[in-house]
């Protein structure tokens, strides 16, 4: 089972509905409303409605009310809220430690190891720089963010 067949799977457990297909007009990818998730008949490989799929379920989970409208400042907080649930979920500090361990050297193997699209990793990455800093560390691995990803175990 693939990333995103056990997001469908998660989603099934959480009563949650999922169109996948559904004809938005413009870039929107997905929607999330009252236990629903539309995603758009545009995404063309699993790993693409994973990286949605997944933001679309961290709005189940962390965020209330109509968020639509990003002018507000609290409707901001709570989408940056949902994608860091998404970004935790999808791939992790523990992921990311599981790509290096995997031998996945640059952001495309780790990508493709991770089953996220180059982009998801990216932003994922800027959304941790932000939080953690520099670095950050788990277990025995040093995860740096600054200047760019690298990871390495700590020697003790």
């Amino acid at each position: 089972m693939n990333k995103y067949e056990k997001l469908l799977d998660k989603a099934y457990k959480a009563g949650i509905d999922v169109d996948e297909g559904y004809p938005f007009n413009g870039k929107l990818s997905g929607l999330y409303v009252d236990g629903n998730i539309a995603l758009s008949d545009k995404l063309e490989t699993s790993v693409e409605k994973g990286c949605i799929m997944v933001e679309e379920l961290g709005h189940h989970y962390t965020t209330a009310g109509d968020i639509t409208d990003l002018s507000k400042t609290e409707n901001r907080k709570q989408e940056h809220q949902a994608r860091l649930w998404a970004y935790n979920e999808h791939i992790g500090l523990k992921g990311l430690i599981a790509a290096y361990e995997h031998g996945c050297h640059n952001s495309f193997e780790i990508a493709e190891y991770l089953e996220v699209t180059e982009e998801f990793l990216q932003e994922c990455i800027c959304c941790y720089r932000e939080k953690y800093g520099v670095a950050a560390t788990l277990d025995s691995y040093c995860i740096m963010f600054i200047p760019h990803l690298a990871i390495g175990k700590v020697l003790k």
